[in-house]
């Protein structure tokens, strides 16, 4: 990806995102210490990292918390640590990043059908073991 290309959401590519992360590793010869074992603890590491950012930390608090310049950049690069490690995983173990996302979706709409779990955060056996005894349909 050319240093003059512009680098947001609306033109960056997972592809490109992915081939920015793999020569990144290969620079540093670290592609020897990424397995897929390790690539997902450290994914576990950051994600840790980035909950410490809201521990202690009241609902209510949370947008101040995300005003403060230096603190939501915190959070952006604690997410960043593990979106960077995903697609690092995602290249280890030969997934689609796209394609692996649509097909989780999918699922996840068969899953939570909205009609039946709108407003509701419970998990959907329990909505379909709930939708069943009020004779609504619960497919699956």
């Amino acid at each position: 990806m050319a240093d003059s290309a512009p680098v947001c959401d609306s033109v960056t590519t997972t592809g490109d995102l992915k081939r920015m992360v793999q020569e990144f590793v290969e620079e540093r010869d670290w592609g020897k210490y990424h397995n897929a074992k390790d690539v997902a603890v450290a994914i576990n590491v950051e994600a840790g990292e980035l909950l410490e950012l809201f521990e202690w930390v009241r609902e209510q608090e949370i947008p101040a918390l995300l005003h403060d310049v230096d603190k939501r950049r915190c959070v952006g690069e604690e997410l960043a640590d593990i979106m960077i490690l995903c697609l690092n995983l995602a290249s280890v173990v030969g997934l689609d990043v796209a394609d692996t996302v649509a097909r989780k979706m999918e699922k996840n709409r068969a899953k939570y059908p909205a009609d039946l779990v709108r407003g509701d955060f419970r998990k959907y056996t329990e909505l379909r073991s709930r939708a069943k005894k009020e004779g609504r349909d619960a497919s699956e």
